[in-house]
């Protein structure tokens, strides 16, 4: 998971505590993040530590609780240079939640449907964009702003693929749309609930 090698990142830079992680974790990777959760953090660092990438201890404080602070391991040090040398693939493949509302849509036979399908998620992807786009003028730390960049880099895509969607579904008048919706798979016996019993029967 990307986030336990974020954290172990920061830790290399020197020992710190939870609430540190965080807002050094959210300060690093910019808003198009979105928070990082306080308790899945604690989660994150737990495993760390029953892993040996990390070890803690804690620090009293004259009114506070304890805070337990972290710190890197060599093993943690190793991991975190492994996991930069290596490339990253895509964390979900192309598996993908618009894809499949596309292939139902599709599958309908139904132009207004597909046309709908596609008119909601360009006016969801070009409300991304432009929110991306205000943010990414707005960042001061050159890594945010690259990491905007990318993300609104990923939402162009999604648009050219609802474009290309559009032009391959709906450009011939509903043609193909008609040959998806008869294009079924044809019953077996099975489907049918007929089997040797029941056809002897």
């Amino acid at each position: 998971m990307a986030i336990q090698h974020a954290v172990l990142a920061l830790l290399a830079h020197g020992p710190s505590h939870g609430y540190q992680l965080k807002g050094a974790f959210e300060a690093a990777v910019g808003p198009q993040w979105g928070p990082l959760n306080i308790g899945h953090l604690y989660q994150i660092l737990d495993r760390l530590s029953r892993d040996g990438l990390v070890v803690s201890a804690r620090e009293p404080q004259p009114v506070k609780p304890d805070r337990v602070v972290y710190e890197i391991t060599p093993d943690g040090r190793a991991e975190l240079g492994r996991w930069l040398s290596e490339p990253s693939p895509r964390s979900g493949g192309f598996r993908d939640d618009f894809f499949l509302k596309v292939t139902a849509a599709a599958r309908t036979g139904a132009p207004e449907t597909v046309r709908s399908v596609l008119a909601n998620q360009r006016g969801h992807l070009m409300r991304e964009l432009r929110n991306l786009d205000g943010l990414r003028r707005g960042a001061t730390d050159p890594v945010v702003g690259l990491l905007l960049s990318a993300a609104s880099r990923h939402v162009e895509a999604d648009l050219a693929f609802v474009d290309d969607a559009e032009s391959a579904l709906l450009a011939d008048g509903g043609a193909t749309l008609a040959a998806l919706a008869l294009d079924r798979p044809a019953a077996t016996d099975r489907d049918e609930g007929v089997g040797p019993s029941r056809a002897a029967g």
